[in-house]
């Protein structure tokens, strides 16, 4: 049983450390951020184009302080204050030994483990714990897709990764929880070329006219 119990103590470990990392982003109003603050025009030297540049300053301050809010969730959860736990019918929490000992420590009915809905709150009462190891790491990620016609998307996200240590009756695993936390979006929409094509190799399946000042 101990490798099918390591398992499914991963899967609510995972789950209750995303709960813990929403609860922190919730606590804060990031939706105020100016788009534009972040998304910047410069002007280049060729007609009709524009260099799109991201606001490194600002993405690293909002990642800083995303970072900040995570690790102090964390280490509240930690420390025993269940408003920052998830509640759930099947996981009862260990307040009192996690105030005293730290790390997030709970119960599940062994039976929980086997996934068989019949056995579900049968058996003993097995303990899980885990607590973050190092710090909370913390990284930009920025996405660029393909929008429209010439048009891509952007999106500019900030990548929290958590390693805990998960404790069981017999057993201990690493595991690493993950979680994109979206900063800014937009939409940067270039000029429409004069003749499209599906690739090299193709004929032009686009002519788009056009007006030349010399001919007028």
């Amino acid at each position: 049983m101990t490798p099918v119990f390591e398992d499914y103590a991963e899967v609510q470990t995972k789950k209750i450390a995303a709960h813990v990392i929403n609860q922190a982003i919730k606590s804060r109003n990031f939706s105020e951020i100016n788009v534009n603050d972040i998304f910047g025009n410069v002007p280049n030297n060729s007609s009709g184009m524009v260099t799109n540049t991201v606001n490194a300053e600002i993405v690293g301050r909002v990642m800083a302080e995303i970072q900040q809010l995570v690790d102090s969730h964390l280490k509240q959860a930690e420390s025993g204050n269940s408003d920052m736990l998830p509640l759930s019918d099947n996981i009862e929490y260990d307040v009192e030994t996690m105030r005293n000992q730290g790390g997030v420590v709970f119960f599940v009915p062994l039976g929980q483990a086997t996934g068989i809905p019949l056995l579900g709150n049968l058996g003993p009462r097995v303990p899980i714990r885990f607590h973050i190891i190092g710090e909370v790491q913390a990284t930009t990620d920025t996405e660029i897709r393909e929008f429209g016609l010439n048009n891509a998307f952007v999106e500019v996200s900030v990548l929290i990764t958590v390693k805990v240590q998960i404790i069981v009756p017999l057993a201990t695993r690493n595991s690493v929880v993950k979680q994109k936390i979206p900063v800014a979006m937009t939409i940067i929409q270039s000029p429409i070329p004069q003749i499209l094509n599906k690739g090299e190799g193709n004929s032009p399946q686009i002519e788009v006219p056009f007006n030349n000042p010399g001919n007028n």
